[in-house]
């Protein structure tokens, strides 16, 4: 390949990155930053002419170094402001982090797409094993409270909206609980307001709980409730989950790319853990290693009830320890 080529195929392929990790939420590009800090391409463009007709190894190593270091700028720089694509006068929009408003327009045309919800599924009597899916990027999801419901959410919304749909798998009720696309043209590019969801849940029910989740974040206090399986698939997230005491089988599974995950349990549980975990990180305090991917609490293979974790992630930072 021509050395007058490598610029634009890099810049081209870092551009496709950044388009796909976002839309796959594994990162939460500030669209904003681009705006902001446009002066990076000048510097890019600037450092290429200069170097244009310079052919060494270090020239084309400072070329690459500086596009790298300008779009990881971009990437990780903190946000600034809102920037919205007004489609009433096909102009770029901006305003404060503290505006606020229920889907009203400002005087400068601004869009503001913020409210709140509330959901509620009743309880059957004779309803034993109940089903949560939870699936969303760029979103606050709270559990720690019980109803007398089967599921109850109160939301916070500022551009995105909450889904709720119920439906019946045999004799299983089934909550799919999600975000769902933008209700008008306006589209938020950059905001310090995070939509957020507050759950709760029934206590009767041995409850099948499945996460998946983009650029988020997780606190689930499942101490009052009887989790039969808990599964997270996430990409850049954090989660933050308290367990209770096991029925005699728990499952909980955690897939991840770029993640925090700390999980909490009882001392008097017995929990197997294995792991799978590439280039992350593993703290688990008192458990006793068994193996290279093993670990286990003590006295766990003749305890009557058992919780089985197994942790599998790219780059992320594992953390068990007992309450």
């Amino acid at each position: 390949m021509k050395s007058n080529k490598i610029m634009p195929g890099i810049i081209l392929v870092l551009i496709g990155a950044i388009f796909l990790l976002n839309n796959y939420n594994v990162i939460n590009f500030h669209w904003g930053n681009v705006i902001y800090l446009w002066p990076v391409f000048l510097i890019m463009g600037g450092v290429n002419l200069v170097l244009a007709n310079n052919h060494t190894v270090w020239a084309a190593v400072v070329k690459v170094a500086v596009v790298i270091l300008a779009f990881g700028l971009l990437i990780f720089a903190p946000e600034r402001n809102h920037v919205y694509w007004n489609h009433h006068n096909g102009n770029f929009n901006f305003s404060d982090h503290d505006s606020d408003g229920d889907d009203t327009a400002s005087s400068k045309g601004v869009i503001k797409v913020e409210g709140s919800s509330k959901f509620n599924e009743p309880f059957t009597a004779g309803t034993t094993t109940a089903r949560l899916n939870i699936n969303g990027g760029a979103s606050v999801f709270d559990l720690k409270d019980t109803t007398s419901k089967l599921f109850s959410a109160e939301t916070k919304e500022f551009v995105n909206r909450y889904e709720y749909v119920k439906t019946m798998d045999g004799n299983i009720p089934v909550i799919d609980f999600r975000m769902k696309n933008r209700k008008n043209n306006s589209f938020n590019f950059d905001s310090d307001k995070t939509n957020t969801a507050y759950l709760k849940l029934n206590t009767t029910p041995e409850w099948e709980i499945n996460i998946k989740t983009g650029a988020s974040e997780t606190d689930f206090d499942l101490s009052k409730f009887k989790v039969k399986s808990l599964n997270i698939n996430g990409g850049a997230a954090s989660y933050d989950i308290k367990m209770g005491m096991p029925l005699a089988a728990t499952n909980i599974e955690v897939s991840t790319g770029v993640s925090e995950v700390h999980i909490r349990i009882p001392k008097g549980a017995a929990c197997q853990i294995t792991t799978q975990s590439g280039l992350s990180s593993n703290d688990f305090d008192e458990f006793d290693k068994k193996e290279d991917n093993r670990w286990e609490t003590p006295g766990f293979a003749t305890a009557t009830n058992k919780m089985y974790i197994k942790l599998k992630g790219g780059v992320s930072d594992f953390n068990v320890n007992r309450y």
